[in-house]
């Protein structure tokens, strides 16, 4: 007999229909497999709270009721703790594709902007190809230390010295386009994985309180009874028992929901660069590129797990604090033709030898410690009895 397949197209709202139109064990299994997209209602709280077994039955003695304040503010506990990490899992994949995209577009453009100024002076398009193609095994920090020695020499002028580091910086931003495009094809498949992630069933049986078996039995159960009246409602005919139930529909039911909109969560500092204020300046200048190479991919872990040891950690998850700031102040950037040209023109201007010298003369006014401060330091730091400073600080 041929099977019935659907024709109609599935909707979030014919999911939730379907969902809520099963019997109340039901409706609870497949809201708390769809967490991450669901809720479960305050009345099936109470319906999993009074359907656990009374572990005082195992003991002997007889169980009064199982329906107190207690048990019900714990069952609601581990439900929130369950739905706030697969949510959190679902927003960071997301918040992490958005800003790849972004950065990989801005580093593509940053660094189509300074072939552009390359060419304006004098640098031909072959000239350009071939440094485009060596970009990746380019050496930058022996290119700049030679270029600043030839600075500080006067053996080159400053329009050649801003030549050579807009070479320096295209080869940079095109090594950071691939990087970036590289580490959104990998976050992009993360995002599938978690948008098609259930609750596995211990976590189920370890909200619910019920044994194994009898989760097995009734997850069977009520996902073939979902799949069977959700394909009947999407083809307008009735499955007969003959008939086999198309697991696509499953499939179908995690793509559909996962094209719904998002819930932001509301994130709070969490000690990432040990200040809020030096966390957004290092996001503004992370947005724009102006981040070194070997320091990157450090700082881009710790927004994503939360890995920095400058971080203090409050959250009992991994938090999206710097991901979700990142992102606000992506969409703020201006990424124009000539916003990129000046900030290109800006990082490429060699400093005046005369702001050097006047900075190097603040320095060495400012090296040595006056009598008064000198005493402040050994008033923190201690002295032992031979005069020395403490070293037990």
């Amino acid at each position: 007999m041929a099977h019935t397949l659907a024709t109609e197209p599935l909707t979030a709202q014919k999911i939730e229909e379907v969902i809520a139109g099963l019997p109340i064990q039901g409706r609870i299994i497949l809201r708390l497999l769809l967490i991450q997209y669901l809720d479960v209602t305050h009345e099936e709280i109470l319906y999993m709270v009074s359907d656990r077994p009374d572990p005082r039955c195992v003991s002997g003695k007889k169980p009064v009721t199982t329906m107190t304040q207690e048990s019900i503010t714990a069952m609601l506990e581990r439900r929130n703790e369950y739905r706030r990490r697969a949510r959190l899992r679902r927003e960071r994949t997301w918040l992490q594709c958005v800003a790849l995209t972004k950065q990989a577009h801005m580093a593509s453009a940053l660094a189509a902007r300074a072939a552009a100024l390359l060419t304006a002076r004098g640098v031909s398009s072959e000239t350009i190809e071939r440094l485009t193609a060596q970009a990746r095994s380019a050496v930058p920090s022996t290119t700049l230390r030679l270029l600043e020695e030839s600075w500080d020499r006067n053996e080159i002028s400053a329009e050649e010295y801003q030549k050579h580091r807009l070479v320096v910086e295209m080869q940079t931003q095109l090594r950071f386009a691939e990087r970036f495009k590289k580490r959104l094809d990998l976050a992009q498949r993360e995002q599938q994985t978690s948008d098609r992630t259930t609750l596995a069933d211990h976590e189920i049986g370890h909200i619910w309180g019920i044994p194994a078996g009898t989760l097995a039995a009734r997850k069977v159960k009520f996902l073939a009874q979902y799949l069977t009246v959700l394909q009947t409602k999407c083809s307008d005919v009735a499955v007969e028992p003959a008939n086999r139930i198309s697991l696509d529909l499953w499939n179908e039911t995690m793509q559909v929901l996962s094209r719904t909109p998002l819930e932001r969560s509301i994130a709070t500092y969490d000690g990432l660069e040990r200040t809020e204020s030096a966390l957004l300046e290092k996001l503004s200048a992370y947005a724009l590129i102006r981040i070194p190479e070997a320091a990157e991919t450090k700082f881009w872990n710790s927004l994503v797990f939360g890995a920095s040891s400058n971080a203090m950690h409050s959250e009992t998850t991994r938090t999206l604090f710097g991901l979700q700031r990142l992102v606000s102040i992506q969409k703020d950037l201006d990424a124009g033709d000539e916003a990129l040209d000046e900030e290109l023109l800006t990082r490429t201007t060699p400093i005046s030898k005369e702001s050097e010298s006047v900075a190097s003369q603040n320095d060495a006014g400012q090296s040595e410690l006056t009598e008064l401060q000198q005493h402040i330091l050994r008033s923190f730091t201690g002295e032992d009895n031979s005069g020395r400073a403490s070293d037990k600080w």
